[in-house]
């Protein structure tokens, strides 16, 4: 990830994204009892565990300053140049951060070389994510994940076997990313929950506000639930997140 992008898009960042104890309490799992580790892309810190050795890589500045007191030190760096000798840490760390780097492929490598025992990566299956009811109904143009997005086998060709984890998101989801508002769809159309969602930063205005025109229309009707009320009865759903623990 270059560092412009979230020193415009990440400044009030920290509002809307919050860890989720039920996600990090997988990720802690995937971690298993690796004692040192380094975040990348580590944005404010978030997931970030309290009971091991951290060390936090953030290539932005506005970011950085949005760590809460206490978290981890941080080196203002990239993904693509860990300023970490080979093995330096038992494990290496990603959440939902890979489909911002410049060069994915350098940024994996990277962490494989800095690794000694695992890989742990938070990111999405491409193919499940755009089935997601605010894609497909409101947003079905948008190419912006399907650029950005690296496919889940490209991943694992750079850092070898690896272990694919379904993360079911929680209907009241307290961290505030792009799917965590599937049952609370009157979310999306609040400008604050969209500042924390880089997709709509960067999606063109025309399209941004058409879709949220039809949303906020079926809302207003009741088409909205009519179509999707099957989902009011679930707890959890699957939008195709995936951990990927090599």
């Amino acid at each position: 990830m270059s560092s412009p992008d979230y020193d415009t898009l990440g400044i009030d960042y920290s509002r809307t994204r919050r860890p989720d104890p039920r996600i990090a309490e997988r990720i802690n799992r995937a971690l298993d009892d690796s004692l040192s580790v380094v975040n990348v892309g580590a944005g404010t810190g978030s997931y970030e565990p309290r009971d091991r050795r951290v060390l936090s890589v953030e290539p932005s500045a506005v970011m950085i300053r949005q760590r809460p007191a206490g978290t981890a030190p941080v080196i203002q760096a990239a993904a693509e140049d860990l300023p970490l000798r080979d093995g330096a840490v038992e494990a290496a760390l990603a959440i939902l951060t890979v489909h911002h780097w410049t060069d994915k492929g350098r940024g994996l490598a990277e962490m494989r070389r800095v690794a000694r025992r695992r890989v742990v990566i938070l990111a999405w299956d491409q193919e499940i994510w755009e089935s997601f009811w605010l894609l497909r109904d409101y947003f079905p143009a948008s190419d912006i994940d399907r650029r950005r997005a690296l496919a889940i086998a490209d991943i694992t060709s750079v850092l070898g076997p690896s272990e694919i984890i379904p993360v079911p998101i929680p209907h009241d989801c307290v961290d505030g990313f792009h799917g965590a508002f599937w049952r609370r769809p009157e979310a999306y159309l609040d400008p604050r929950v969209r500042a924390g969602i880089s997709t709509y930063a960067t999606m063109p205005a025309a399209e941004l506000e058409s879709g949220l025109g039809r949303l906020a229309a079926d809302l207003r009707s009741g088409e909205w639930k009519a179509r999707h009320r099957e989902l009011l009865d679930l707890d959890e759903i699957d939008l195709g997140y995936r951990l990927i623990v090599a």
